[in-house]
């Protein structure tokens, strides 16, 4: 499944290094941290001002303006800045993208409409050079998701931090599916109207009958204790089947939404609703619904001609008004940093500044089922959090310290790396003519 990711990837790296003059990249450190004078956004519990926070084996062990400081912390002086939990992107293709412009570093989407069986986690390349650039924004963790075909795969949450997939993983899985769409695919799609409704209703087919032969699997699965003829596809929807396992649904237009709500209380399954660019249309009944949405990128074009430039912006603040629990994403890689600008977005055009912090923290911890490990600055959690000189919301904003469970994590990416090689070149601008100048 690794398509030589990881043997172009160390090639980047390589070719990176030496473009550097191999310049050292700092290493992580752990330990026992004071982060003192702070203002504490809690997400959870309010803001607290003139707090201290104390990190111990990862996890957060004290917070408050009256807490003690430990005589073997690192003292962190965080005076005039403010602590914030780590953000969380809620779909996204990092570790398993690297260049988009070059297929064998793309490992994403495979071969066919049924690959249920394939695990994203298995794929993460925990040395992309993506991932430090991600973090230095304040993102902490994410979801990194498969994507193609009817059943892609299964996405997994992600932590920014590790030598191996396994030690980046966040504690969360969910099946991807690709619900139908009944319309065109984009204003380049020539396909007449009877054509788009005829692969529409073929698509619907196929999801039914594939849900059917899920079903009839694991009656004979269970009537034979586990001795059914081993079929990965099948096996691996199970778990949706069961309610073991929730089932991301990617579906956007209106129509589509509605029937996916319909679809999803049928097969009596854990959903969440993914992309869900007209969900502003639908929000009533998403609500109604109690599914809760994963929206984005929120820095998008309207869905229709008809629709305001700005529809894109509105649409996670007009389903979260409307009582959808709503996350937000930014689809990405390469650009999974500008996750505080998507929430930006969405704070300026309706959902409010606290509501979109929640959208990016807790809130997706909530729907993934880890609010209990990350989401807020609360005792007992994991150290997932970043000190900045303002609201991580905009743009003058300095990231200034950045901790992933519990290890201090330096803010050097490849383009701290490059501005710093470049800011202080070496011998520098030559003074003599080039040659055949004069």
């Amino acid at each position: 499944m690794k398509k030589n990711i990881f043997a172009i990837s160390c090639f980047i790296l390589l070719t990176s290094a030496l473009g550097l003059q191999a310049q050292q990249v700092e290493k992580s450190t752990y330990g026992t941290f004071a982060l003192t004078h702070a203002s504490v956004e809690t997400v959870t519990k309010g803001r607290l001002e003139n707090a201290t926070v104390i990190i111990r084996n990862g996890i957060i062990e004290a917070v408050g303006p009256d807490v003690a400081v430990p005589a073997d912390a690192q003292v962190i002086d965080c005076k005039d800045l403010i602590i914030y939990p780590g953000m969380i992107d809620g779909g996204t293709r990092l570790g398993l993208q690297e260049i988009e412009s070059i297929s064998v570093t793309q490992d994403y989407d495979e071969i066919g409409e049924l690959t249920p069986e394939m695990d994203a986690l298995t794929a993460v390349n925990p040395n992309s050079v993506l991932i430090p650039v991600t973090r230095v924004s304040g993102v902490t963790s994410v979801i990194t998701s498969p994507s193609g075909g009817l059943f892609p795969g299964t996405a997994a949450l992600i932590n920014l931090q590790g030598y191996t997939p396994e030690q980046m993983y966040g504690g969360f899985k969910a099946m991807t599916i690709n619900f139908p769409s009944s319309g065109k695919r984009g204003r380049y799609d020539k396909r007449s109207e009877e054509e788009v409704k005829k692969d529409g209703d073929k698509a619907v087919k196929k999801l039914n009958d594939t849900w059917d032969r899920v079903r009839t699997y694991a009656a004979i699965d269970s009537a034979t204790a586990g001795k059914a003829a081993y079929n990965p596809e099948l096996a691996a929807l199970v778990p949706v089947l069961k309610g073991e396992m929730t089932a991301f649904i990617e579906v956007n237009k209106e129509d589509d939404i509605l029937a996916a709500l319909r679809w999803i209380k049928k097969q009596k399954i854990k959903a969440v609703l993914t992309g869900v660019a007209e969900g502003w249309r639908v929000a009533d009944s998403i609500a109604l619904a109690g599914i809760p949405v994963i929206t984005g990128p929120v820095l998008a074009m309207p869905t229709r001609d008809t629709d305001h430039y700005d529809q894109a912006y509105k649409n996670a603040g007009l389903m979260q008004k409307a009582g959808v629990k709503v996350a937000l994403r930014t689809g990405e890689a390469e650009n999974v940093r500008n996750l505080p600008f998507n929430a930006g977005f969405a704070a300026a055009y309706g959902m409010g500044r606290d509501e979109a912090l929640r959208a990016v923290t807790i809130i997706p911890a909530e729907i993934f089922g880890v609010a209990d490990k990350v989401g807020s600055i609360e005792v007992g959690k994991k150290a997932n959090l970043f000190v900045s000189t303002g609201d991580p919301f905009e743009p003058a904003t300095a990231i200034k310290h950045l901790f992933i469970d519990g290890w201090n994590i330096p803010l050097e990416s490849r383009q701290t790396l490059l501005y710093e090689e470049f800011l202080q070149r070496t011998p520098g601008v030559s003074a003599q003519p080039l040659p055949g100048k004069s």
